[in-house]
């Protein structure tokens, strides 16, 4: 097979490879690799314990570096076993193209261009998810895996199931939890998590139904890709973005935070205030435990300023604890009557607080409501005084 000596130099300079996983993909395997073949020779191909004509086809492809699975093991683990290969052969970037046809070698220039762009990129091929032939359980599968990956990074792309991908191997995590389909997601996530730009280059996309086959297995695998997002879901909210928001506000420090995240946001006045009120409504109630969660959910729910509302969440931070409670069950007095009494004062155990549990927590939905609303109209009236003062200026 000939090569385009241009490309191939190309792909040399950058030591790429390209892995093809494969698994019961005989009908256009041989068709995928000869595309593949005219771009470069050094290609990983991953057979995933096929039992169709795939290992006859590969005999006359002796020349490729091959991992034969003795059982399927997933398309995750084929790719993780590719990497593995890749590295051992000392290469730096892996080029991902699914067998079954529906990708264009052609497009492997789009991804080297886009490298020599960005060299810490992770690309993934944005298909055409609207032309015809195109299956609705793949066009709302890439919908719903677009959601979710914005939910738990930040970062809005239009095709997060592509497999026809270039991934920076030195910089993506070493080492995932899962192995199947599953995986295309893990690794995307966690790779922005890493910090590592996740962004989409047009691609071509073929849906011939003669001849693809798909190994999506709908229910099992749409809940095993469910069962993922609600982890990569809870390390995010609970671990995450708090993280991310502490090294920030420790990076810019308190008083630049406040200038930069409050005052000088784009956001209007009124969405920060309700940020503001959103966040110390959700510190002072008692969701202990759930607070970082909610305020995060509630925030991105409700269209609001995700790091106000956070900083404003920890107004119940330890030295304000003391007073939070005494004024919950203070407040919760006048409301729910005790046969026992407490006898408020700073003196106060926890069992005193669990005796009176219903005082306290009809008291601390109370106070919260009560300082959600004068925060969030003392945030309202300063930032409009503020913004009248600078336009005066």
């Amino acid at each position: 097979m000939s090569t385009s000596f241009l490309e191939t130099a190309r792909m040399d300079q950058f030591k790429i490879c390209v892995i093809v996983p494969t698994y019961n993909n005989h009908k256009t395997l041989k068709r995928v690799l000869d595309s593949v073949l005219h771009y470069t020779p050094n290609v990983i191909v991953v057979n995933d314990g096929s039992t169709d004509s795939t290992a006859q086809i590969l005999e006359a492809y002796s020349h490729l570096v091959q991992i034969h699975h003795s059982k399927n093991a997933g398309k995750g683990m084929a790719i993780r076993n590719g990497f593995k290969k890749a590295l051992d052969l000392n290469y730096e970037y892996a080029i991902t193209i699914d067998s079954d046809g529906q990708h264009f070698a052609s497009d492997i220039p789009t991804f080297i261009a886009a490298l020599e762009t960005d060299a810490d990129v992770l690309l993934i091929g944005s298909r055409n998810m609207t032309q015809e032939n195109v299956p609705k359980k793949s066009s709302f599968g890439n919908k719903f895996s677009n959601f979710w990956f914005w939910f738990e990074t930040g970062n809005k792309l239009e095709d997060t199931q592509s497999g026809f991908r270039l991934y920076p191997l030195q910089k993506i995590p070493a080492s995932y939890f899962t192995k199947k389909f599953e995986f295309e997601i893990e690794v995307i996530v966690r790779s922005a998590w890493k910090d590592i730009p996740v962004k989409n280059i047009p691609v071509q996309v073929l849906y011939d139904p003669e001849e693809r086959v798909s190994h999506f297995r709908p229910f099992k695998d749409f809940t095993r890709i469910s069962i993922l997002n609600t982890v990569l879901v809870t390390i995010a909210l609970f671990y995450i973005k708090p993280r991310k928001f502490i090294l920030k506000l420790k990076k810019k420090g308190l008083k630049k935070f406040f200038l930069e995240n409050v005052l000088e946001s784009n956001d209007s006045n009124a969405r920060k205030s309700f940020s503001i009120a959103l966040g110390v409504f959700i510190g002072i109630c008692p969701f202990w435990g759930f607070q970082t969660i909610l305020v995060l959910f509630l925030a991105v729910l409700l269209k609001l300023n995700k790091a106000i509302a956070f900083a404003f969440s920890n107004v119940s931070f330890p030295p304000f604890i003391p007073f939070i409670i005494y004024g919950s069950l203070k407040i919760g007095s006048y409301f729910i009557t005790s046969d026992k009494p407490l006898i408020l004062s700073m003196d106060m155990t926890l069992a005193d607080i669990q005796k009176n549990m219903m005082q306290y927590l009809v008291g601390s939905f109370i106070l919260a409501a009560f300082m959600a609303i004068l925060f969030g109209l003392t945030a309202y009236l300063l930032l409009t005084l503020a913004s009248n003062l600078k336009h005066k200026k």
